[in-house]
Parts: C-alpha cells; sequence; structure tokens
C-alpha cells in the first residue's frame, strides 16, 4: 500500500530532475509505499521525457489555469498517499534519509505539516545562502508558533490538506497561508533540519525582483496588516548588504562576492517594494507575469 505520494511541480526543470528522481529512489523508507507525481505546466524541454523514464504519474495544467496553490492541489488530489510530500523539481535531498526524516514527525502523530532544510552550494548567490542561513537553522523546532513554511522540501498528512487546501489565488507563499491556517487552528507545524535538500536558483537579476515581487504582493493578502514602504525598504537593504559584507569579509570572500551581494539584494528589496505596494486587482497580463514567470 502506497503510504507517501511525493508532489513535484514542474516547468522546465530537466537540469535536475533525473538527478532528484534518482535520489528519491534511493530514499531508505522501510515497508512504506512511494508514488511520485509530477505536475507539469507545459515543458518544452526533456522535463517530462525523464519524468516518464522515472515511471512517474504525470498530471497538466495548462498555463491558464496554472497558479502555485491549484498545481499543488491537482498533485494532491492525485494522490494515494497518507502522505503528501513536495518537494521543488530544482532541489535534490542531502542524503537517503531525507524523507523519512520529513515525514517523522506527521508519522509519531508530533505535527500535520513539516518542513525541511534548504542548504545552497558553491553555485548559490553568496546572499541566498545568507537566506537559507536564517529561515533553515540547524535546530529543530517541534510546534512551530510562527506562521512559516516551505513547500520546495514539505510534508502534510493528506487529511490535513483535505481540510484545508492550498489557496490558488495566491501569487506565492501559498504554504505560509496553509501553516498561518492550520496554526490558528491549533494544529501543528513542525521544521525538521535533518531533513535537508540543496536548493538550485539559477536566476537572472529580473528574476530575483519578480520572484521577491509575487511574493510580496501574496503576503499582503495572508497578513494585511504588514506595511513595507520605502524607508524600511532602504534600511532592509543597507542592513543586509552590510550584514552580507561582514560574513564575506569573515569568509574571506568579499572581493569576490561584493557586486553580488549589492545586486541580489538590490533586486529582492526592490521586488519586496513593488509588491508590497501594489494593490490593483490584477489584470490577466499580470496573473500570467505572476503565477507564470519564465
Amino acid at each position: 500500500m502506497v503510504k507517501i505520494s511525493i508532489i513535484i511541480r514542474t516547468l522546465n526543470e530537466s537540469r535536475y530532475l533525473d538527478l532528484l528522481l534518482s535520489s528519491i529512489r534511493d530514499q531508505k523508507i522501510n515497508d512504506l509505499g512511494c508514488e511520485i507525481i509530477i505536475v507539469d505546466s507545459g515543458s518544452t524541454d526533456k522535463t517530462l521525457e525523464i519524468a516518464q523514464n522515472h515511471r512517474c504519474k504525470i498530471v497538466h495544467i495548462s498555463k491558464k489555469e496554472f497558479s502555485y496553490g491549484r498545481s499543488l492541489n491537482l498533485g494532491c488530489e492525485a494522490a494515494n498517499g497518507e502522505f503528501l510530500v513536495i518537494i521543488s523539481g530544482h532541489c535534490v535531498p542531502e542524503n537517503s534519509d531525507w524523507l523519512l526524516n520529513l515525514i517523522k514527525p506527521l508519522i509519531n502523530d508530533q505535527a500535520q505539516y513539516s518542513y525541511g532544510r534548504q542548504l545552497g552550494d558553491d553555485q548559490s548567490q553568496f546572499s541566498e545562502k545568507r537566506i537559507f542561513e536564517k529561515y533553515f537553522p540547524d535546530s529543530i523546532i517541534d510546534n512551530q508558533k510562527e506562521y512559516f513554511c516551505n513547500n520546495a522540501n514539505s510534508a502534510i498528512s493528506y487529511k490535513l490538506w483535505s481540510e484545508y487546501r492550498f489557496d490558488e489565488d495566491l501569487t506565492g507563499l501559498e504554504d505560509i497561508d496553509l501553516a498561518k491556517r492550520v496554526i490558528e487552528n491549533n494544529k501543528k507545524v513542525s521544521y525538521v533540519p535533518k531533513a535537508a535538500v540543496y536548493h538550485y536558483h539559477n536566476e537572472n537579476w529580473q528574476q530575483i525582483q519578480l520572484r521577491f515581487e509575487r511574493e510580496a504582493l501574496a503576503l499582503q493578502k495572508i497578513m494585511p496588516n504588514i506595511s513595507i514602504n520605502f524607508f524600511d525598504v532602504m534600511r532592509y537593504f543597507i542592513i543586509s548588504v552590510l550584514k552580507d559584507c561582514s560574513s564575506a569579509l569573515y569568509k574571506g570572500v568579499l572581493l569576490n562576492e561584493f557586486l553580488n551581494i549589492v545586486f541580489y539584494r538590490w533586486h529582492q528589496y526592490k521586488g519586496v517594494f513593488k509588491g508590497s505596494n501594489n494593490h490593483r486587482i490584477l489584470s490577466d497580463l499580470e496573473k500570467e507575469k505572476y503565477f507564470y514567470p519564465d
């Protein structure tokens, strides 16, 4: 009997997908059955060929229908497992114990929603690795009180998902939205650092800005009491650059990383400002921009 359904959203993910799927097949899961569901939104590279070679179940969603929450809901609807594991198509587990560690809080009924650690590598932006270090520390968090989770590396019980489902209208942060609703209703979210993955973001500056913009736009709906103005953004930008530079100096890489630090943080907070101050109803063209980025 299948106990675990792994759901992967894809759009031209051929660069890391084979490595990810091979790593999933190598996981130590005892006698728990496992299926892999690909929710593809129009890949034109070898993504679907790779998925077929690994005997994945493939669910298609059109560009017009796509949103981050809707694609996950489709994948969950197609699942047969008691535990739903969500991982990005450009993440790769650190070791063969990742999957069992990630779902352990669910199996033991210590939580209904869990998420694991994310790591960068030598190819990752220095500032992004610093973000990973901030939000994904090396210490476990049981019964989390903060409204945070990340669907690049998470697990949720089928029962909880069917009760709450992911918001299909958000431009991102569907994981934080669901975590907020779960915690407010006295359910439990846990962070599992031993369930670590390498998260590869191969984005240009514009894509980085757009990612933070759509997430800030979503945050307006999830937490409307949060307000970020121009002076906040400039303060965050300056502080982040200074702290990144201090860390880079300590590690002896400041000369190599300085410009990338400045550019990354600039596009991050430019996106945050634009998203935080966009209160308009999205047009169809804008929806495509946020829901279906290149």
